[in-house]
């Protein structure tokens, strides 16, 4: 399994950001195929201040997909072009680092 990982730093109107991000990002999102799940959390704290440098830690978005194969279908696919033209448009393409991390099985 495999995971998207897309981390905000904190805007300069969070309640603006939520209300674009929630009511408008994540519905395209959902849509998305071989999404498996995903998981969206707000950081309540830090506990490595400067690690990021200046940038103040805000949201995090887990997706997940079965297999890099898969993510990599995801990310052609027209759902997710959508979602990515409407997160350029509410101002998160400036705020983001995204990241693919590859889920390791116990062993």
């Amino acid at each position: 399994m495999i995971k998207y990982i897309a981390l905000y730093k904190r805007p300069a109107d969070a309640d603006d950001f939520d209300e674009k991000y929630f009511g408008s990002h994540l519905p395209l999102i959902e849509k998305t195929p071989g999404l498996l799940r995903q998981e969206i959390a707000h950081v309540t704290r830090t506990y490595v201040p400067g690690f990021l440098g200046e940038a103040e830690p805000y949201l995090i978005a887990e997706l997940y997909f079965e297999s890099e194969a898969a993510m990599k279908a995801a990310f052609k696919s027209p759902e997710w072009q959508a979602g990515g033209a409407n997160l350029t448009e509410i101002g998160g393409m400036d705020l983001v680092a995204m990241f693919a991390a590859e889920i390791k099985e116990e062993q």
